[in-house]
């Protein structure tokens, strides 16, 4: 019992250690650019939201995304009601890691290592850029498989056999332990990427997934609020709405659970696919959902939270 939770713990820092070398490379170039970027094109909501999916592709992290703009929301380079689009767009940009992690590429992962590594010894940055990706790509690979093989043995645990058998029943569960997960580690990836292993080992439904990653999209919201913290009004409202909004569409998703499972299983007969399609779409559900109502939003923000 003790081996597999330390082997699960190790694996764990090994998807987040791969995350963040792959962020690292993607962001290389883009780094300075990215503030200048959120505040140039985020003035129609719109303009926010693509502005968003562009930022969270890049870095991979829709937190990340969201403290700059809290910073420049913090520093008046733009105002609050800016920040709605780009938080929306955000969480559909980030699904990105999902979808490329949905495709087996385990057979690969070794080889992909390897040149990742070579290439983090070259001096130009492109090269190196180059080798950050791959090398964090290769390991979020092998944590995958990491994760799917420790996922029986995890079960033979009581509390985490009595665990999955609520969480079949009760997906009110899935949303709690995604939000706590997902709060912990400060990834709500590496949690959806923890349920498509259990799924593909036939460990959890989609309903039961689909619950985790729910409470995943919320439990991220923290990091921006941290951010927030002893910042501007205007600031701390960013990230009220960031966690707001998430709030608000996971209860909207809830009571369709099940037809929107039903859905998705009919997109892919892979189960981790079926994760990453469920993420994809929700995110670009709710962000387009509550996008024309951007401005509306941020002054019940500033009613609520006077």
């Amino acid at each position: 019992m003790n081996e597999s939770v330390t082997f699960f713990t190790i694996y764990l820092a090994l998807f987040l250690f791969g995350m963040i070398v792959m962020r690292h490379g993607l962001m290389l170039g883009f780094q300075k650019k990215l503030p200048a970027i959120l505040h140039r094109f985020a003035d129609k909501p719109w303009k926010g939201l693509l502005t968003g999916i562009l930022a969270a592709t890049i870095t991979q992290s829709s937190s990340a995304v969201m403290v700059i703009t809290v910073g420049l929301v913090a520093v008046r380079a733009i105002p609050f009601h800016y920040s709605i689009g780009i938080m929306l767009g955000a969480n559909i940009g980030t699904v990105a890691t999902l979808e490329i992690l949905a495709y087996d590429l385990s057979s690969i992962s070794v080889p992909l290592l390897l040149t990742g590594s070579l290439f983090l010894f070259s001096k130009r940055e492109k090269f190196f850029s180059i080798g950050c990706v791959l090398f964090g790509i290769a390991m979020m690979f092998i944590s995958m498989h990491g994760f799917e093989t420790l996922a029986y043995p995890l079960t033979s645990i009581p509390a985490i056999h009595y665990w999955f058998l609520e969480t079949s029943q009760r997906v009110q569960l899935g949303v709690v332990t995604g939000l706590l997960m997902s709060s912990i580690v400060q990834s709500s990836s590496a949690v959806t990427a923890i349920a498509m292993s259990f799924m593909n080992e036939q460990l959890l439904e989609l309903p039961s997934a689909v619950a985790i990653m729910l409470g995943a999209n919320i439990g991220t919201c923290i990091t921006a609020w941290f951010a927030s913290l002893g910042a501007s009004k205007e600031a701390k409202l960013t990230a009220y709405a960031h966690i707001w909004v998430n709030i608000i569409g996971v209860i909207l998703c809830l009571p369709f659970l099940e037809t929107f499972s039903t859905f998705i299983s009919l997109l892919s007969l892979s189960p981790e696919r079926q994760l990453a399609h469920a993420a994809f779409l929700f995110n670009v559900v709710s962000s387009l959902l509550f996008l024309p109502f951007s401005e509306q939003i941020a002054r019940l923000l500033k009613w609520v939270h006077k």
